[in-house]
């Protein structure tokens, strides 16, 4: 069976995640190559896969790989990008895509003139209990589904200078982690009308933008949506949790533990004396599974020629929604997010900025 050549670049905190879920998808990945410009971090990466070769520069990869994970700071991610694809090679570039929507437009372009693969590493879309609430929601199992919530509440603090750094992380923890759930919710809720967002780096003070961050949302059809993310989390109630609310219960994604449940009350007219359920209604392996999946639809698009789920194309309707919540909450406006659903025109420039008032 044919395999995907892979080239490991930037071996650091988000390589090592992916290293667990090489073993498993040996029939479909080879790696070929570790990179990174701290050559110790390289030769441990490959010396844990098995790998011969281990260098500082990436370029010295391309004779060997037809595919590049790129986990690296964020700023390099357009120009590494670029070059990886314009040698004609498969990109799995881990999220965000790039830093503005020009740099994001010249990246998908650039994988449409060579015929190669752009795929962003949103990994939470292959975490099986999101694709099974997708599927409750398509279906309408509960009922018309009219509010969302996700948590995401951890400590998060790098040494590396270029994770505070609003130049170089794009923004704060609402684009650098947010962007995840901004995804999901346009993936889950349709067409976005209306969002405002509030962001503070009080008690992550290492942060030059926001480490704390909360979004709300107003979609289609009347629907609602909020986002809490946090780094300066040092105990938390939710972790990572989904909880939508259905006409007829409400379905609460643990992800951290892989478990979902239907909550429903069985009294509904007499509030002190109701009786709720509490339902396991599906089980999954937990999030260290994640690379598996990730990786696999990864090799899969690039096997079978398959457009990847997490496209550049959506991925950058996604980054314009939070762009444009960033602009909106200078102005101390709410932001008007028209437009930027994930089946409407992408190839639109300035769509990241607030429309002119008419």
């Amino acid at each position: 069976m044919k395999k995907v050549k892979l080239a490991i670049v930037g071996c650091g905190f988000i390589s090592d995640v992916h290293e667990k879920a090489f073993k498993d998808l040996k029939d479909k990945i080879e790696v070929v190559g570790c990179c990174d410009i701290i050559i110790e971090r390289a030769q441990k990466m490959a010396e844990m896969l098995g790998v011969s070769r281990a260098v500082e520069d990436y370029r010295d990869l391309f004779d060997v790989a037809d595919a590049f994970l790129l986990a690296l700071p964020h700023d390099l991610h357009h120009p590494i990008g670029m070059d990886c694809m314009n040698h004609g090679k498969h990109v799995l570039m881990e999220k965000p895509l790039a830093l503005s929507e020009q740099e994001c437009m010249d990246l998908i372009r650039c994988a449409e003139k060579n015929n190669v693969k752009l795929m962003v590493a949103y990994i939470m879309r292959y975490h099986p209990m999101v694709e099974k609430l997708k599927e409750i929601i398509d279906a309408k199992t509960y009922g018309e589904l009219f509010h969302m919530s996700i948590w995401t509440e951890q400590y998060t603090y790098y040494e590396d200078e270029w994770t505070t750094s609003a130049a170089r992380l794009g923004g704060g923890q609402f684009f650098s982690h947010g962007c995840h759930y901004v995804d999901l919710l346009l993936w889950y809720m349709g067409e976005p009308l209306k969002g405002a967002h509030m962001g503070t780096n009080l008690c992550t003070p290492w942060m030059e933008m926001e480490g704390t961050s909360n979004a709300i949302f107003e979609f289609e059809g009347g629907r609602t949506a909020y986002h809490f993310g946090t780094w300066g989390a040092k105990g938390t109630r939710h972790s990572y949790a989904i909880h939508a609310f259905f006409a007829d219960g409400m379905v609460e994604c643990c992800l951290n533990e892989g478990k979902m449940y239907l909550h429903k009350t069985e009294n509904l007219t007499k509030y002190f004396e109701k009786s709720d359920q509490e339902i396991l209604i599906f089980e999954c392996a937990p999030t260290s599974h994640l690379p598996v999946y990730e990786l696999g639809h990864f090799a899969d698009c690039i096997l079978e020629d398959k457009q990847p789920l997490t496209s550049g194309q959506t991925t950058l309707q996604g980054h314009r929604v939070i762009w444009r919540m960033y602009e909106a909450e200078k102005k101390d406006v709410v932001a008007d997010l028209r437009g930027l659903g994930l089946d409407d025109p992408w190839d639109v420039p300035g769509l990241g900025r607030l429309p002119e008032k008419k």
